[in-house]
């Protein structure tokens, strides 16, 4: 029992740590990104870049019309969100896996926020070498992405046993 309270503790804290990192790290680019030219780090293997994202992943959607945007990005998403943490609650998964879960949760829930809130996403990190390139993201998107990365070796091993 108690081992089970100190694990939920520590799923609320990474909850917490991804959202407000998030935040901040968006506040960040917001207020200093801004209007600015891209910033190159390691050789142009880092870019710091700042955008604003109406869309989801790659920027798809982004030319739909905002009622439609709205209702799949960010009241579609919110519900996933949603499930996905009731999933989490009524569904005893190994401590790997639930990490996953939380990342992605927390990370998915920290971009409907902003999607709610201002219709739009920002971004500003971008990684690659020569012109193989990620698409611009941010703190949320690395935590789904670990999460849901998180959440499949863990679902392999599982399914292993």
């Amino acid at each position: 029992m108690t081992k089970r309270i100190g694990v939920r503790l520590l799923l609320l804290i990474a909850i917490g740590a991804t959202i407000g990192c998030d935040r901040v790290t968006k506040h960040m680019a917001a207020t200093t990104l801004s209007g600015e030219p891209r910033q190159s780090f390691l050789g142009d293997t880092f870019r710091l870049e700042y955008a604003e994202n109406t869309g989801a992943f790659l920027s798809l959607g982004a030319d739909w019309p905002p009622r439609i945007r709205n209702a799949v990005f960010g009241i579609g998403n919110a519900l996933l969100l949603c499930a996905l943490a009731v999933l989490a609650l009524k569904v005893r998964w190994p401590t790997p896996a639930l990490v996953g879960l939380v990342l992605f949760i927390a990370g998915g829930a920290s971009n409907v926020l902003d999607r709610v809130v201002s219709g739009k996403v920002i971004d500003f990190m971008n990684v690659g070498l020569g012109p193989l390139r990620t698409g611009i993201f941010n703190v949320a998107d690395v935590a789904i992405m670990l999460g849901a990365g998180i959440l499949v070796v863990a679902s392999s091993r599982v399914a292993r046993d």
